[in-house]
């Protein structure tokens, strides 16, 4: 991230677009390892769409973090969309399908997410400006 695309911007930028990059990284990872290995994956007999939803963020997570490390706004906008939509799936399949009381692994990893994503929707005000726009945008 130092030459190129994101010569001129701030360290400090650089430096959470990089966490940010990697957190989409581990997340690619985690889905895809669930995908392949279901013995990894949720424990819970989970709804279709949900299914399908934890499935497709093997799509979703690179492709923002592919975004994010070529500083396009999509990937900006893709990420908290990703985050957010995770949080909530996570909150529904760790809150209304686990009969489990207290404080759970997934309970948990929800909250960190959901923590990722008021991060992430807070800081992009401050990262946006940083970010290239298409020629349209431009003008």
């Amino acid at each position: 991230m130092g030459t190129g695309r994101w010569r001129g911007v701030p360290l400090a930028v650089r430096c959470v677009v990089a966490v940010v990059v990697l957190v989409f990284a581990y997340g690619t990872g985690v889905h895809v390892v669930q995908l392949l290995l279901p013995q990894f994956g949720p424990q819970l007999d989970l709804p279709g769409w949900l299914t399908f939803y934890f499935t497709s963020l093997t799509l979703w997570d690179p492709l923002a973090a592919l975004l994010l490390a070529a500083r396009r706004v999509q990937g900006l906008v893709l990420g908290c969309a990703v985050l957010v939509t995770d949080a909530a799936a996570n909150g529904y399949a760790n809150y209304v399908l686990d009969p489990a009381g207290g404080v759970t692994p997934g309970r948990i990893g929800q909250a960190v997410i959901t923590s990722l994503a008021v991060g992430l929707i807070a800081l992009t005000p401050w990262l946006a400006p940083w970010f290239a726009r298409s020629a349209v945008q431009r003008h």
